[in-house]
């Protein structure tokens, strides 16, 4: 049975819905399959139209092509999809190479799409789920919001940023019926650590099976972390009756953190 959305007068007659940025790949297609398996109603945002075709058909989702670190075309988008229940921020990216060679641009590029889209859509979002006394947000953060890594400052940075925004977002709502939490991934099976392999790859001459196992060492389970392994976590924390889970920045990490 499809999970309802309540409202003030406690009408249970409306489905779930979700928006999720960065939703056609990696993290953000197994959150949406996750929350669909729920009976959530599926909305996607992201950059890359044929990935969003694809994704929106296999799950019967509406979507907006949109890029996040635009803000008006990203506000633009929420609204076009209609009001939603969960908002997962979930779109990222990342740079690595030595500080010496980041610049202020790096610094401004990681704020702009890991952190500032989050708090674009945040702004989007939250009217309309205080008016419904409900919500539930969700930051895709990682490990690098916890600690820090070398060669990845800005990324690093930028994380901890969105990290410190949820535990402060979640204070302002807490009484608004609007969970705001952060779930931090450590190295997870995705297209973003696949390049992160091919640019240890090409630095150090390592083979692609030696660069995944470097990038696995820091897990004590010795191995990548699973994308459905994150969508659980989501899921959890998007339900009805996780209302007292809020401000937490979880990671699933295999013992990482």
């Amino acid at each position: 049975m499809a999970e309802t959305s309540p409202d003030m007068t406690g009408d249970r007659s409306v489905v779930f819905s979700a928006i999720i940025t960065g939703g056609a790949k990696g993290i953000g297609l197994a959150i949406a399959r996750r929350l669909a398996a729920d009976g959530t109603a599926i909305a996607l945002i992201g950059r890359d139209a044929a990935a969003l075709h694809q994704a929106a058909d296999d799950l019967h989702a509406r979507f907006a092509v949109a890029d996040v670190t635009d803000p008006a075309a990203l506000t633009d988008a929420i609204a076009a999809l209609g009001p939603c229940d969960i908002l997962v921020n979930n779109a990222g990216a990342a740079i690595s190479k030595p500080f010496a060679k980041h610049d202020l641009a790096d610094f401004r590029a990681m704020l702009e799409v890991n952190l500032l889209a989050a708090v674009a859509a945040c702004h989007a979002v939250l009217p309309g789920m205080r008016a419904r006394n409900f919500g539930r947000i969700v930051n895709i953060a990682s490990t690098a919001g916890l600690k820090g890594y070398p060669y990845v400052t800005a990324y690093v940075a930028a994380k901890h940023a969105l990290v410190g925004f949820t535990r402060a977002l979640a204070q302002e709502t807490a009484k608004d019926g609007v969970t705001v939490n952060a779930v931090c991934p450590g190295f997870t099976d995705t297209e973003m650590v696949a390049r992160s392999v091919a640019t240890i790859v090409a630095a150090s001459g390592r083979s692609p099976d030696a660069a995944r196992g470097m990038l696995a060492a820091g897990n004590p389970a010795g191995r990548l972390i699973r994308p459905e392994e994150v969508a659980e976590v989501v899921a959890f924390l998007c339900r009805r009756d996780a209302g007292a889970m809020t401000g937490q920045a979880i990671a699933v990490a295999g013992g990482e953190i």
